[in-house]
């Protein structure tokens, strides 16, 4: 088991297609968690999660009343990796920061052909676009090894 450098915890969450595991906190205090497509905004210890979500979820409904979530995206071929995230979710509806975004991810996940279907399909009234700013990252990585 190694601990991971920054270079390494980008590749994870930039290389092959993962999906993060959200977790926020609901209002009477029990965890909610949900998986989510993501990209990474930003490079070195400085860059920010950004993802997309209808402003009727309960992760929003969360993340309206406290801002703090914790997130982890995992390796699960071996040696199997992981970054789990701790920080702090902004909530914006600029458009066209959502469409720029949503097309982005759609590229990520659907694949390039896709990626403008998809950024205009999500960037509509009501989706909303969420940054995650890290205050504490983990990355371990060979965990098998």
């Amino acid at each position: 088991m190694q601990k991971m450098t920054i270079a390494d915890i980008h590749d994870l969450l930039s290389g092959h297609i993962h999906t993060a595991k959200l977790a926020t906190v609901r209002a009477d205090g029990r965890p909610h968690v949900a998986s989510i497509w993501y990209a990474i905004d930003g490079a070195g210890e400085q860059f920010q999660l950004v993802f997309t979500s209808w402003h009727e979820t309960v992760k929003v409904a969360n993340l309206r009343r406290d801002p703090r979530v914790c997130l982890i995206v995992d390796d699960e071929t071996p040696p199997f990796a992981f970054v789990q995230i701790e920080g702090t979710a902004a909530i914006s509806d600029d458009m066209a920061a959502l469409k720029q975004w949503a097309t982005v991810i759609g590229g990520k996940y659907m694949g390039a052909d896709k990626a403008e279907a998809f950024g205009t399909r999500n960037a509509v009234p009501g989706e909303l676009l969420i940054r995650v700013t890290p205050t504490k990252i983990i990355g371990t990585k060979d965990m098998a090894g």
